[in-house]
């Protein structure tokens, strides 16, 4: 179990890490239009792997959470559940230094970094939870959205307004005379 949520390679040294930890939403900060409305539950495993003198460290767990956020169309409140399991390798930052730029292989595409004597367990699931959201926070991928002219939810009713909107800087080329 887990109190203090930094990872100390030193620590690890000894035995592997259990966590089974709750984050407050305060801590976890999320981006702007993402909200936790609930404590993120962590369980897992953390363990040092020292392979050919590197020593990586390995997080398995599993990470429960809830994000709430606003359809970017319609400004409808959006809820998304997480359960889900994650397995990640860090790397130490001297790592990169000595070996330059190197082109990921398909197994170690769950890599980090870390620098110093390790890592804090709360950036670990904020990193995952972030990798995890939605690219555009969408109620449904065929969101109608709302009308720009009367303003109505156009998944919950039709309105009757002119769809064509045009601007009116471009009035002028309606009466252009294309004969040569």
């Amino acid at each position: 179990m887990v109190g203090n949520t930094f990872i100390s390679v030193g620590n690890l040294e000894h035995r592997p890490l259990h966590f089974d930890t709750s984050l407050s939403s305060g801590t976890l900060d999320l981006l702007s239009h993402w909200k936790l409305p609930k404590d993120v539950e962590a369980t897992g495993k953390a363990e040092l792997l020292d392979r050919e003198g590197i020593r990586i460290i390995r997080f398995r767990g599993r990470i429960i959470a809830a994000v709430e956020f606003d359809c970017a169309r319609c400004l409808e409140l959006q809820k998304l559940d997480f359960n889900s399991d994650f397995d990640l390798y860090f790397y130490p930052m001297t790592l990169i230094a000595q070996s330059g730029e190197s082109a990921l292989a398909r197994d170690e595409t769950e890599v980090g970094f870390y620098e110093g004597e390790g890592l804090d367990l709360t950036d670990v699931i904020r990193e995952q939870l972030l990798l995890w959201l939605p690219m555009r926070s969408l109620c449904r991928p065929d969101c109608g959205g709302i009308c720009p002219g009367c303003g109505i939810n156009r998944n919950q009713a039709v309105c009757d307004c002119h769809q064509g909107l045009t601007d009116p800087r471009w009035d002028i080329l309606k009466h252009l005379n294309y004969k040569n």
